[in-house]
């Protein structure tokens, strides 16, 4: 039997809770590229149609293509401090020593940063 199984397993499945999360997180900015060029096609088509042109203009910016790359290397961002994490608690399980947390300043750094990108994203969004 693994000694300390039970708690090898939670390190695990929070591990793996953070890369669904960090999944989740590329997925919605390759969904803001995605949209973003949907945006830029649907301008250029509607500048060809002089009759019924569309005011898509102001939604399809560089906003879109740079916050959906921000997303994209802030997931990235997440799974590498996940596997730091996994590791280093790893490692502590092992240990014979009793030691301390230790600082989680850099989850909270990326968790503002994720914040602030939604709301920059959706400011972006509701004023266009």
């Amino acid at each position: 039997m693994i000694r300390n199984y039970t708690d090898h397993a939670a390190n695990e499945r929070t591990f793996l809770a953070w890369i669904r999360t960090a999944i989740a997180v590329i997925a919605f900015g390759f969904v803001i590229e995605r949209f973003d060029l949907f945006l830029r096609s649907l301008a250029n088509l509607s500048r060809t149609d002089t009759e019924h042109p569309l005011h898509i203009d102001r939604l399809s910016g560089p906003l879109g293509r740079y916050e959906g790359a921000a997303f994209i290397i802030l997931g990235g961002g997440i799974i590498a401090l996940a596997a730091m994490r996994f590791a280093r608690t790893e490692r502590l399980l092992d240990s014979q020593q009793t030691s301390s947390i230790g600082d989680v300043r850099t989850e909270l750094v990326l968790s503002a940063v994720l914040v602030l990108l939604v709301t920059a994203y959706s400011a972006y969004l509701v004023l266009s």
